[in-house]
């Protein structure tokens, strides 16, 4: 693919599309299940793996193989459909999708078509409703069926690593067969201006729900959690998304950009389609269904291949596999296993630890709820935990481009750490020199600053009389002290610092200053 397709199209503002149009959504979620097994062999589904090692003749597709259905992963469907407050089908069957990939061994993938396992549910979605505050916007989820995945290629030369331009390519087939569960959204309407930051907060909401199921571990870079978004454009005749006149207005040619991979490009990519399809219906062309490519480092989509129809894919019933049909004790045993849902959990923990609205929205956007859980439950004061985690931690892991909870510190640490600081044996300023200590791989907090020489002065003669020394020194600040201009009191509390190498008492030393001014 040359440079220039891989560039911006036209496109018209998106503050001018809002004016003028109402934009649809459709988001079709692809999950890998965290089974030991694939879907249909006994396969191992180990990332990373050597290619072409966790392979067999029911994977590959060879002639004479029968697949058997994994019973973990139709569980884990099932869990996953109640989770969505879906209705559980008692009976249902695979089918058979044919299509030509190099990716795919069998030349066919083993889905559900008519009669998927998981249908007619929601997940209510919490979003920023640009004023500080928050709304709620349910999304309807039409069906959630199970599957396999496909083989992974491997384009070799050219710049983009897309087929275009590569030199030759490779096939790994240890991808194949891994279970897959596709989560579909009814079309998303009434989201108007806010349809961006909706997609994002969905596919969020959803890779919590996942995790705090436990049936995968939602990783978006590795593949295992993907989004495809479809994007429509209709004219606008009402300035309220839902009203029932908008609502009455036809859907427009949808595209579908596949394979999105993280959160933030999930948003970019809904915002450029909805751009670039106002531009090009106000060229008068119409809008070309078809798949979409999404280009991380250009923020754009190109196109891929004109999108399928159900009736192009020739479904037909899977022969050599019998319906499933889970009675209704199974579903209800598998009900009573649900976790606390991610929503009402973060209220919860919200009360218990005092954060405001604010403060639980940064936890959150860092990805450190879990680890401030940990962290709290092992000793550190919810205040404490939230600092260390959204401040200083969350900056490094920001300036490194990894997850707050990738730095090699534990809770564990954080919560020892906080204990030091507690104990009147460390600052905030020497905290943070023992953070760096652990960052390094130095050891914990106590071996760090213990091999670093670093402990307040417990010595109150000391203490006082670097205090007399500073004031004497700062007449000018201590008569403004005395006046009642109490906030200079922090000059002279740094001088005191600095007169003790950083290893005074920070707040020993504020009140000791005070009580020489005679300031109470």
């Amino acid at each position: 693919m040359s440079t220039r397709t891989r560039t911006a199209e036209t496109v018209v503002p998106f503050e001018e599309v809002m004016r003028r149009f109402d934009p649809v959504m459709g988001l079709e979620v692809h999950v890998e299940l965290n089974t030991a097994t694939k879907m249909f062999c006994g396969c191992a589904t180990e990332f990373g793996a050597e290619p072409n090692t966790q392979v067999c003749p029911v994977c590959l597709g060879l002639p004479g193989a029968l697949p058997v259905v994994n019973h973990a992963a139709v569980e884990s469907a099932i869990r996953i459909g109640l989770a969505l407050n879906c209705e559980i089908a008692s009976w249902c069957r695979f089918a058979r999708k044919n299509y030509f990939y190099p990716d795919m061994p069998k030349n066919f993938q083993t889905s559900q078509y008519d009669e998927p396992i998981a249908f007619g549910g929601y997940l209510d979605v919490e979003h920023d409703d640009g004023a500080g505050g928050t709304e709620v916007f349910r999304v309807g989820i039409e069906r959630a069926h199970m599957e396999e995945d496909t083989g992974k290629s491997l384009h070799v030369g050219g710049s983009t690593g897309r087929i275009h331009g590569a030199d030759y390519s490779l096939v790994d087939y240890n991808r194949a067969g891994i279970p897959l569960i596709e989560i579909v959204t009814t079309p998303l309407t009434g989201a108007g201006e806010r349809a961006p930051e909706i997609a994002k907060a969905y596919v969020s909401a959803l890779r919590d729900l996942l995790k705090a199921l436990g049936v995968s571990d939602v990783r978006m870079e590795q593949g295992s959690m993907r989004c495809d978004a479809n994007v429509s454009l209709r004219a606008k005749v009402s300035d309220d998304p839902a009203s029932v006149e908008q609502a009455a207005v036809p859907l427009g040619t949808r595209t579908e950009t596949k394979n999105v991979n993280s959160l933030r490009s999930v948003e970019r990519a809904v915002r450029y389609e909805i751009t670039r399809h106002a531009a090009v219906l106000d060229s008068g062309s119409p809008i070309t269904q078809e798949t979409r490519h999404w280009h991380e480092d250009t923020g754009v989509t190109t196109s891929g291949r004109p999108k399928s129809d159900a009736d192009d894919y020739r479904y037909f019933p899977e022969p050599d596999l019998v319906p499933v049909a889970p009675t209704r004790e199974d579903v209800e045993r598998l009900r009573a296993t649900l976790p606390e849902p991610p929503q009402e959990r973060r209220k919860r923990l919200q009360a218990d630890w005092g954060y405001s609205d604010l403060e639980m929205r940064d936890v959150v956007n860092a990805g450190a709820l879990e680890v401030i859980e940990d962290t709290v439950a092992a000793g550190a004061t919810p205040a404490a935990a939230r600092k260390w985690w959204t401040g200083e931690l969350a900056r490094r892991a920001n300036s490194e481009g990894v997850e707050v909870t990738a730095m090699g510190v534990t809770p564990a640490h954080v919560a020892e750490l906080d204990g030091l600081v507690r104990d009147g044996r460390l600052n905030d300023s020497m905290a943070r020199q023992v953070l760096e200590g652990v960052l390094a791989g130095e050891g914990g907090p106590a071996e760090v600053a213990d091999a670093r020489g670093l402990e307040l002065v417990q010595d109150d003669g000391a203490l006082e009389a670097a205090v007399d020394k500073v004031i004497a020194a700062h007449p000018d600040v201590a008569d403004k002290i005395r006046d009642g201009k109490v906030q200079a009191a922090g000059a002279l509390i740094g001088q005191v610092m600095k007169e003790m190498r950083g290893q005074a008492d920070a707040a020993k030393a504020r009140a000791l200053i005070l009580e020489r001014l005679g300031v109470s």
